[in-house]
């Protein structure tokens, strides 16, 4: 089976149609992938059938969660995890993407513009830099994590980012209610609030998607610096 008929149809499987324009736009991103990957490693995973589903499925599990419009940053997107197959499904999501590694985010910047996606914009920043810019802090509908640290670590990371109302969507495996057991006083000193866990089953692999409403206003003093969010997690 070619690689666009096996990608409409694994995408049919967890009731998502594609639009002709879409699939092509997923068939030349996985193109580019697996060329720049063999330049530099940008992800371990390359076979076809695991990037359609672990990689472009799981990113747009939570699709309905998403209202047209919205400001919406992705932590620590790497090779454009969640935020390339978002931008792909709802052209209207106004999407940044920050990763610390440069030859990610050069990444993300040279797939947009091939694949025509006007509404996604990717910066070289940590997010405890990125924070202090001008008109960022709880500024943004949304904020989405994919892998990318602990709960109480990407609470601090997110929540300040996020304004009254809004909400953060964390990517997480089977052990997410552990996690989140751990970070609920974390949770709460940066105003969030947990909502909604959606359990999804990705073939091999258990998907938990956790909601985390913005309920009160983040405290200043947070995210702190020098990488205390993950050395010395709330």
């Amino acid at each position: 089976m070619e690689f666009k008929e096996k990608l409409i149809e694994k995408f049919k499987n967890y009731g998502f149609e594609l639009t002709e324009n879409q699939a092509e736009k997923f068939c030349n991103y996985y193109a580019i992938l697996v060329e720049e990957n063999s330049k530099y490693n940008l992800t371990a995973i390359t076979s076809d059938d695991e990037v359609i589903t672990k990689h472009f499925i799981d990113s747009v599990l939570p699709l309905s969660l998403f209202g047209d419009g919205e400001k919406i940053l992705d932590i620590g997107s790497g090779a454009g995890f969640p935020a390339v197959p978002l931008s792909i499904m709802n052209p209207e999501l106004k999407i940044t993407a920050i990763d610390a590694v440069n030859k990610k985010v050069n990444f993300i910047n040279m797939v947009a513009p091939r694949l025509n996606l006007s509404n996604l914009k990717a910066i070289h920043s940590r997010a405890e830099d990125f924070i202090k810019k001008e008109n960022c802090r709880e500024s943004f509908d949304i904020v989405t994590s994919r892998a990318v640290a602990n709960f109480s670590t990407i609470s601090e990371y997110s929540l300040p980012f996020i304004e009254l109302n809004g909400k953060m969507i964390a990517y997480k495996g089977s052990n997410a209610l552990e996690e989140l057991e751990v970070a609920k006083n974390a949770i709460k000193i940066l105003g969030g609030k947990v909502g909604d866990v959606l359990n999804f089953s990705l073939e091999d692999m258990e998907r938990k998607i956790v909601v985390i409403h913005k309920v009160v206003q983040t405290p200043a003093k947070y995210p702190r610096s020098q990488n205390k969010p993950r050395t010395n997690p709330l």
